[in-house]
């Protein structure tokens, strides 16, 4: 895709309209939904509590229909679209739901607080534990085996196959399988409603987890676009080279049969001097496919206890598994350097830490980008899984005329007396540091009471620039 073309789809995405909030259709899927629910608790427990002999492990009825009851709108791009994007079946319809209904109607479950008067406790097979402040029944995997098998162990046996890590409703990332202790039966996990998974079914959107010690990961955007971006050609082509990779990596897996040998997903090294647009062209590179970029905070994922780092990281890695995200780690060698000899127990930990970060961005099935000033300083175990290194260059004096012209673009706000070519051939600077520089001008002008940049402002923001790098003028 050229460049034109890129920044086309992109500003078409830009002006497309924002989505619209679920609408009263798209309650009624979800209450037909929940009413076929209740009816196969409510049969399931009558079936089970029959006389002994009688048939106590019924199929479970079909669900009912997804369309109808109004237009498609918000409701469409919610549970149902969920459902039918995914291709679930019954059982699958009947496990979502349940991971749902202590968020949509937790009274249903209460059927399930039954106690077996021989024992003079809750029934085994109906599963269930109890939250630290919700008073309801939350349901584990057992609770689901309980609904869509009853008595018979061949279908219990099926339902095992539900909670494979390759089933689909695992593999979306839709629910999740959370043991409670070591060696406990496989189905007493806690089934547990993913974030995911409540954002599409009751608004219809994608999830985006907010930043916290819980997700040391934020959302980085930009109202900039492509030709905001100064690069030099062989940066460009390299970075043209990942927007295809990212656009259509997977059918170049599945229609060239590569899926044997290739690993999915890319990862890429950028490094260079700051303020050469790396952060930047990260995140036009989601801009451009769509995707949400997160930059990984480093001060929130880094621990000094041993295994932290590891189960910080493994947040951010677990919730982007199987999302469209483009991972992006800012000074990475404070993540990812270099392994040392092991003269200590702490050398031993943190050669460990870096082996198990070097798993998890290899089996990453998304875009990993990791963002350094000095190559140097990454572990040569990433660098050699890298599909491309690419460095980012100081502008040369015609990019950095490009940046100046971009930035002081407006002539009204130039006084005369600024010669852009002769500040770009005079001065060595990254964009960042010419940003820096017209910053500087801008609030120095305010100040005087005027309405133009002269020359002396961005002669003196230049000069600012250069002592934060030990230079002069």
């Amino acid at each position: 895709m050229s460049t034109g073309a890129r920044r086309k789809a992109v500003v078409l995405r830009a002006a497309a309209p924002a989505a619209a909030p679920p609408s009263v259709a798209g309650s009624a899927v979800l209450e037909r939904e929940l009413a076929w629910f209740e009816g196969v608790l409510q049969a399931r427990l009558t079936q089970y509590f029959r006389e002994a002999g009688a048939d106590r492990a019924e199929a479970v009825p079909p669900p009912p229909p997804l369309t109808g009851g109004g237009p498609p709108d918000g409701a469409d791009r919610g549970y149902a679209s969920l459902v039918q994007e995914l291709k679930l079946g019954p059982a699958e319809r009947l496990v979502l739901m349940l991971a749902l209904v202590p968020h949509l109607r937790p009274q249903a479950l209460d059927l399930l607080f039954v106690r077996n008067k021989n024992l003079d406790r809750g029934f085994t097979e109906f599963g269930g534990c109890k939250g630290r402040a919700h008073s309801g029944f939350l349901p584990t995997a057992e609770t689901a085996a309980f609904l869509l098998a009853g008595d018979d162990l061949t279908r219990r046996l099926a339902v095992f196959r539900l909670f494979d890590e390759d089933a689909v409703l695992r593999r979306s990332g839709l629910i999740r399988i959370e043991p409670d202790a070591m060696g406990e039966p496989a189905l007493a996990a806690a089934l547990v409603c993913s974030p995911e998974l409540l954002a599409r079914a009751t608004t219809g959107e994608r999830h985006k987890p907010d930043f916290g010690p819980g997700f040391p990961a934020r959302r980085i955007t930009t109202g900039l676009g492509w030709s905001d971006l100064v690069l030099a050609p062989e940066v460009q082509d390299e970075v043209q080279t990942i927007l295809t990779w990212i656009e259509h990596g997977s059918a170049l897996l599945r229609d060239w049969g590569l899926e044997q040998a290739v690993k999915p997903g890319w990862r890429s090294l950028f490094h260079g001097p700051p303020g050469t647009g790396k952060t930047l062209t990260a995140t036009l590179l989601g801009q451009a496919v769509g995707a949400d970029v997160y930059r990984i905070d480093l001060s929130m994922v880094v621990s000094k206890y041993i295994g932290e780092t590891e189960k910080n990281l493994a947040g951010v890695f677990d919730q982007a598994q199987h999302r469209h995200w483009i991972l992006f780690f800012d000074e990475a060698d404070a993540l990812f350097g270099k392994r040392t000899s092991t003269s200590s127990s702490n050398d031993r930990y943190a050669n460990q830490e870096v082996s198990y970060l070097l798993q998890r961005v290899e089996d990453f099935p998304g875009t990993v980008i990791l963002a350094s000033n000095l190559k140097g300083n990454i572990d040569e175990a990433f660098a050699r899984r890298f599909q491309s290194i690419v460095y980012f260059p100081m502008p040369d004096a015609e990019q950095r005329l490009q940046l100046w012209r971009g930035l002081l673009s407006r002539p009204e706000r130039v006084d005369a007396d600024v010669d852009l070519p002769a500040l770009a051939e005079a001065h060595e600077l990254s964009g960042g540091a010419i940003a820096n520089v017209v910053r500087h001008g801008a609030v120095t002008a305010l100040r005087a009471g005027r309405t133009r940049i002269t020359a002396l402002d961005l002669r003196q923001g230049v000069a600012r620039e250069l002592r934060k790098e030990g230079r002069t003028v």
